[in-house]
């Protein structure tokens, strides 16, 4: 039984975004690809090579796709805030009237076009090709025990590079224990730049990761290891539940 897991931190305007492919393959995720796009249609056009037509996939993309309300925010976006506020980890407001709506409502179009429904209710391990909005921050807070998220957005390069790399060995050291595993081979390791270009591709490329991820444990779970903040018809994000200690 093989299931691809598509990660997309979706730039919200025009910038980059990152890109992650994993696999379920006997019984652990395998990475077969991460990459940046800058281009809409190098992104689908990287999804269409990654995925075929056949194939079941989940797609997580980091951005608001489902955006119901003309003005104001979403019930999902004011329970991130609600819930992962006191640890700095709640989401922007979207609207129709923002300027990324446009771009991000119509990238969920085109992967319904291609056959991945929405999502924010699932049967765990079946097979299917779904799409699903997800938040990385509360999803790494939750996933790592966190007190607060990892500040690698904002800040001085030296510290955001700091954080990057607490980052990656949380990705390398803990969740290939948990379920599903995700199985790195060594030469996974990526060079943390020291550049402010190289750095956000980087930060993309591990937040795609975290998607992927996400998008993975959706999937094999469903609702009895995952929250979800609204639902269909009103916009909704997926995040993983906080780890027992």
């Amino acid at each position: 039984m093989n299931m691809k897991f598509i990660g997309i931190d979706l730039g919200w305007r025009s910038q980059p975004s990152g890109l992650c492919c994993l696999e379920w393959i006997d019984g652990q995720l395998q990475l077969l690809d991460l990459d940046c796009k800058e281009a809409i249609a190098d992104i689908l056009t990287w999804i269409d090579q990654s995925v075929k037509p056949d194939e079941p996939a989940i797609i997580a993309v980091d951005a608001p796709t489902l955006i119901p309300n003309a003005t104001g925010s979403r019930l999902a976006d004011k329970l991130s805030q609600k819930y992962f506020g006191k640890y700095h980890a709640g989401c922007y407001p979207a609207n129709q009237n923002l300027p990324f709506a446009e771009r991000t409502i119509n990238f969920g179009l085109e992967l319904e076009s291609r056959g991945f429904a929405h999502a924010p209710t699932i049967e765990p391990q079946k097979l299917g090709r779904y799409q699903i909005e997800v938040f990385p921050h509360p999803a790494i807070v939750n996933l790592f025990n966190l007190e607060r998220i990892l500040k690698y957005k904002k800040g001085r390069l030296s510290d955001r590079r700091l954080e990057l790399i607490k980052l990656q060995n949380y990705i390398i050291d803990i969740l290939p224990s948990f379920s599903p595993p995700l199985r790195l081979c060594g030469s996974f390791l990526l060079e943390i730049p020291t550049t402010g270009v190289a750095l956000k591709a980087v930060e993309d490329k591990l937040d795609s990761l975290i998607c992927a991820y996400v998008a993975a444990y959706w999937w094999y779970w469903g609702e009895q290891r995952n929250l979800v903040l609204g639902d269909s018809t009103i916009g909704y994000i997926i995040i993983p539940q906080r780890m027992l200690a």
